[in-house]
C-alpha cells in the first residue's frame, strides 16, 4: 500500500472508515503510566471486559500493546495506594515527678489519702494510736487529781484542756492556720471558766449557756464582717462555733460535782487506752466500755459514790468513743491525732459529768 493510500488526508493519520467505530490509539489509556486516582471511600471500579471489547487487537499500525489485566480482588487493593498516612502518634506523657501521682500531673486536683481510699475500697478512717491515748490518760489523771485538790487546782488542766480543744478542732476541719478562730474559741472557754467561778456551780448551766450564746453571736458579727468569700466565711462560721462550744462545755469539769470529776476523768482514762489495743474493732469497743464501767467502780469507791459510779463511769466511757471517733474521721494527720484525739474524749465527756454527777450524787 502507497503512502497516499494509506494516509490519504496527507496529515499523517491513517485512513479511517466512517463505519466503524472510533478508536484510541494514543498512550492516554495506559494506566500503567497515568493511574487514575481514586478517593478513599470511593474505590475505583474494575474494567470489565466488554468496556475494551472495542480496542484494537495488537499489532495493529501505531498502536500499543495494554498492559496486563489484573484480576480485581478486594477494594483494599485500590484503597492502598490512596489512603492517607496515618497521623503521627501522640507524643508520650512526662513521667510524673516524685512525690505527686497522675492526677496531678495531668492538671487535676490531687487526690486525697482518703479519696484513694474510697476509690480503692478502703476504709478512710485512722484511729488515734496509743500514744494520743496515752495523753489523753495523763490529761484525765490530771482532771481527776485538780478535782481533788479544790476548784483553783482543777483550771490549770482544764485550761489546757480547752485549748487543745480548739487547735484540733480547726486542724481535724482541714483549716489552718486559724489563728483569730481558735484564739476565739479558747476564749471562750477561759469566759466560761470565768463565769462558773464568780457564779459558783449552782449556777453553772445559767453561765455555761450565757457564754455559749454570747460567743455564736459575737462569732456571727466577726464572720459577717469579714472579706472572704461566702464560702470561705460559712466554712469559718461552722468551725468557729463548734469550735467554741466544745471549749465552752469542757467547763462542765469545772461545773460538776469534784467526786464525779475524778470517777468521769478516770474512767476516759482507762476508755481511750483500751480502744487503743491491738485487737479487732468490736473487741476493744466492749473491752472499753468494761474497762469505764469497771474504772467508775473503782473511782467511786475511792470517792464515796460506790457502785453508782459504774454508771458515771459507763456514761463518760461512751462519750469518750464518740469523740474518740470523731478524731478519726477522714484520714486525719497525726497533729490531728495529738490534738483533737487527746482533747475530743475528755470534751464530749464533760455533759455527762456533769449531768450523772448531779443525778448520782
Amino acid at each position: 500500500m502507497s503512502s497516499d493510500q494509506q494516509y490519504p488526508y496527507g496529515n499523517g493519520y491513517p485512513y479511517q472508515d466512517p463505519n466503524v467505530a472510533q478508536t484510541w490509539e494514543g498512550q492516554t489509556w495506559d494506566t500503567q503510566y497515568q493511574p487514575a486516582v481514586q478517593p478513599a471511600q470511593q474505590p475505583a471500579p474494575p474494567v470489565a471486559a466488554a468496556d475494551t471489547a472495542h480496542l484494537p487487537a495488537q499489532g495493529a499500525s501505531g498502536a500499543y500493546p495494554l498492559p496486563p489485566e489484573v484480576p480485581y480482588d478486594t477494594p483494599t487493593t485500590h484503597l492502598r495506594a490512596v489512603t492517607p498516612d496515618p497521623a503521627p502518634a501522640a507524643p508520650a506523657p512526662a513521667p510524673a515527678q516524685p512525690g505527686y501521682g497522675a492526677p496531678t500531673t495531668s492538671g487535676h486536683v490531687r487526690l486525697t489519702d482518703a479519696q484513694r481510699a474510697r476509690a480503692e475500697g478502703r476504709s478512710p478512717i485512722i484511729e488515734p494510736g496509743m500514744q494520743p491515748a496515752v495523753l489523753t490518760a495523763a490529761l484525765g489523771g490530771l482532771l481527776a487529781a485538780g478535782a481533788a485538790l479544790g476548784p483553783y487546782g482543777l483550771l490549770v488542766p482544764l485550761v489546757l484542756l480547752q485549748a487543745v480543744t480548739a487547735a484540733g478542732w480547726f486542724r481535724l476541719n482541714g483549716m489552718w492556720p486559724a489563728r483569730q478562730g481558735i484564739a476565739l474559741a479558747f476564749a471562750g472557754g477561759l469566759t466560761a471558766d470565768v463565769a462558773l467561778l464568780a457564779a459558783g456551780r449552782e449556777h453553772a448551766p445559767a453561765a455555761i449557756l450565757g457564754t455559749l450564746g454570747v460567743w455564736v453571736l459575737l462569732v456571727l458579727v466577726l464572720q459577717l464582717r469579714s472579706h472572704a468569700g461566702s464560702d470561705e466565711r460559712q466554712y469559718g462560721l461552722m468551725a468557729t462555733v463548734a469550735s467554741s462550744a466544745l471549749a465552752v462545755l469542757a467547763a462542765g469539769h469545772l461545773a460538776a460535782v469534784p467526786d464525779a470529776v475524778v470517777v468521769g476523768g478516770l474512767a476516759v482514762a482507762v476508755t481511750v487506752v483500751a480502744r487503743a489495743l491491738p485487737l479487732p474493732g468490736a473487741v476493744t469497743l466492749v473491752v472499753a466500755l468494761l474497762a469505764a464501767a469497771g474504772a467508775g467502780v473503782a473511782a467511786g469507791g475511792m470517792t464515796g459514790m460506790g457502785a453508782r459510779g459504774a454508771l458515771l463511769g459507763l456514761g463518760a466511757g461512751v462519750c469518750a468513743l464518740v469523740g474518740h471517733r470523731v478524731a478519726s474521721y477522714d484520714y486525719p494527720s497525726r497533729f490531728v491525732h495529738m490534738t483533737a484525739g487527746v482533747a475530743l474524749p475528755l470534751a464530749v465527756a464533760a455533759p455527762a459529768v456533769y449531768v450523772l454527777g448531779r443525778a448520782l450524787a
